[in-house]
């Protein structure tokens, strides 16, 4: 039996939006210098199995876990973070990064698979 997706059904409109997020927070990471704005943080033991506890000490909330995933380097939850400086976006940098790309993490700010703002 085939599978029948239509947007907004199981998938988010916009299916690239997340994968040029991780993009452009990864080539944001791997740029940046030391002098340049941005948040650095050094990941600790208890946080190298858990990238939505390093967006809680970061941001203060647990959804920017994609960002902490793609400043690192790995792309599955599956993967343990390496126990290393990380250069992270500040809040501002994120905002712009998922504007450009279309994609949002917080769910309070999507609806029917897609940004609230992006409608």
């Amino acid at each position: 039996m085939a599978s029948t997706l239509t947007p907004g059904v199981g998938i988010d409109n916009d299916t690239q939006a997340a994968k040029d997020f991780y993009k452009a927070v990864r080539n944001f990471a791997i740029r940046t210098k030391v002098w340049q704005t941005a948040l650095w943080h050094f990941v600790t033991p208890d946080e190298i199995w858990d990238t939505s506890l390093v967006s809680q000490r970061v941001y203060g909330y647990r959804d920017e876990f994609l960002a902490v995933m793609a400043a690192a380097g790995i792309d599955s939850v599956d993967q343990p973070l390496p126990q290393a400086k990380l250069c992270l976006p500040t809040a501002a940098q994120i905002y712009y990064f998922k504007r450009q790309s279309g994609f949002e993490s917080i769910a309070n700010l999507r609806n029917n698979f897609a940004p609230t703002w992006s409608n």
